[in-house]
């Protein structure tokens, strides 16, 4: 028996790790037109069309009955299963992968990680490396509760018009804050929610916050996964990011794109780093 790794789509991997687990995915609307993300729209194909629509598309978890459909494959080919997702406070998905696993007790354990995209990612990565080294699928949950608490996502968000879109900003706010050009730097806090953590004038300024929040408080453990994002049609921003912070970020340090649940509501140009703390 082994154990296998479920996510939902908003759990940004890199293509290799992303093979070795199975994907449920949300759903994507542009007004009358639903996508399946990352099965019928990929990420790219998702910015190409934000940056084009008037209205913010809207996403949607997945149903009970599709998260019951992938644990009863497993459980029926002898697997116990660990599914992982997205913060509960942010999308409904944990509470229907929770509803799913009760007709699997004993085989199916569901964690809420708590957090979002690569930071969900590298909770993913690192439960695949535990279940390499044979742990059970309860014995992988308990770790994934603790390990949890250290996992550090911060992100810069280059535009705010998505956010006042979405109605987290007013109009006012949003005008004036792209006339002095602010950035802000936002994370996901212990709790799963996202918060503003500091805001800086010009992108080399919060290129420079967002390397000294995530250098802070022991900075990242580089033995476990570590995983740098960005949001958009190009990688530019973060291209530009990691050759301006060699002295925290190493040029093979491993980089995706944030999938549309995030995405959506940040816009394109953002830059991530997701790490577990070293403290």
């Amino acid at each position: 028996m082994s154990v296998k790794i479920i996510v939902d789509s908003t759990v940004d991997l890199i293509p290799d790790v992303k093979a070795r687990v199975k994907v449920v995915p949300l759903s994507v609307r542009f007004g009358e037109q639903e996508y399946l993300d990352s099965v019928t729209i990929t990420a790219e194909k998702f910015y190409e069309m934000l940056v084009k629509s008037e209205q913010l598309p809207t996403t949607s978890q997945p149903t009970p009955a599709a998260f019951e459909d992938v644990y009863r494959k497993e459980v029926e080919a002898g697997n116990e299963v660990v599914c992982i997702t997205i913060a509960s406070k942010l999308s409904g998905t944990y509470q229907s992968a929770t509803i799913a696993a009760e007709e699997f007790p004993d085989k199916v354990f569901v964690v809420d990680s708590r957090t979002a995209a690569i930071g969900s990612g590298i909770l993913a990565e690192y439960a695949l490396e535990l279940a390499d080294k044979g742990m059970g699928g309860e014995q992988i949950l308990n770790e994934l509760i603790e390990m949890r608490k250290k996992i550090r996502l911060y992100f810069m968000v280059d535009t705010l018009e998505y956010l006042k879109k979405g109605g987290r900003l007013s109009s006012t706010v949003a005008l004036v804050g792209g006339l002095l050009n602010i950035k802000p730097i936002l994370h996901v806090d212990e709790a799963g929610e996202i918060k503003m953590l500091s805001s800086a004038r010009g992108m080399k300024k919060a290129f420079s916050v967002l390397t000294e929040l995530s250098s802070g408080n022991g900075g990242p453990d580089f033995t476990k996964p570590v995983m740098l994002a960005y949001t958009g049609e190009s990688d530019e921003n973060l291209r530009k990011y990691m050759e301006e912070n060699t002295q925290l970020w190493a040029p093979d340090t491993r980089k995706t794109i944030v999938g549309s649940a995030i995405g959506v509501h940040v816009g394109p140009g953002a830059v991530a780093a997701a790490f577990f703390s070293g403290e």
